[in-house]
């Protein structure tokens, strides 16, 4: 099997404290968020985050950070590598 930090370009990784707050990094985009859904596009994949009140503090795409916060209920990943590169509409990565 092929080593992913091979392939990506920054370590992905994920801190949650308390269910309240959240450090990410790796991250390429934020694709869309509202105050009970983010989705973020990462090097390893679709990363949807629910809960509630949830807001996006500090966003540093240069770097990938993202700090969210609010209640955090499921973090859900999808699909291996991202698909913005292959020209493919945010509708299109959705509805798979």
């Amino acid at each position: 099997m092929e080593d992913l930090n091979s392939v990506n370009k920054r370590a992905h990784k994920m801190v949650l404290s308390n269910r309240r707050t959240c450090n990410l990094t790796g991250v390429c985009d934020v694709l869309s968020f509202d105050v009970n859904e983010i989705i973020l596009e990462t090097d390893l994949g679709m990363l949807m985050i629910k809960g509630n009140e949830l807001h996006v503090n500090r966003l540093t795409l240069e770097k990938g950070e993202v700090d969210v916060e609010g209640r955090i209920d499921s973090f859900t990943y999808s699909e291996q590598l991202g698909t913005a590169a292959k020209g493919e509409s945010l509708l299109t990565r959705l509805f798979r």
